[in-house]
């Protein structure tokens, strides 16, 4: 008697057992880690960049700007609450460190920057550079 053995078969069917065994493990536990993008607008005035940052329940404390030549960088972490024997259908809000980085297309005087942070929302004015401000040049009559 000859016995036929369908190895794709059993690896089909070792496949779709993994597969529902991570789908069902996903929904139960809150991620570990996730990708996040701090969004932000930054708009370009005659003298200056104002970078607007959403850093929602966020404390001035809890980040950190740092700039060099004509980058703005901006760190922070958002802690989110510890929860135990939780089963999430939904888990969207903002958790873990995050990074972004701004490159300015001009040097910048990091010097006179400010910043403030009102109702979630992280405000920098950014200078430029006095070599990259418009100048006025007034004609005099001869």
């Amino acid at each position: 008697m000859n016995m036929y053995i369908a190895p794709y078969r059993r690896l089909s069917n070792l496949r779709e057992t993994m597969d529902r065994l991570i789908e069902e493990s996903m929904a139960e536990a809150r991620p570990a880690e996730r990708e996040m993008t701090l969004p932000v607008d930054v708009v370009a005035a005659d003298d200056d960049f104002v970078i607007r940052a959403l850093v929602p329940g966020l404390q001035a404390d809890d980040l950190n700007i740092e700039i060099l030549n004509n980058t703005v960088t901006i760190r922070g972490e958002f802690r989110g609450e510890e929860l135990e024997n939780v089963k999430f259908l939904t888990c969207e809000l903002p958790e873990g460190r995050f990074t972004r980085v701004v490159v300015l297309p001009v040097a910048v005087d990091s010097a006179k920057t400010d910043a403030s942070l009102s109702n979630g929302v992280l405000i920098l004015r950014v200078p430029k550079a006095e070599s990259h401000r418009p100048k006025a040049i007034k004609i005099t009559n001869n």
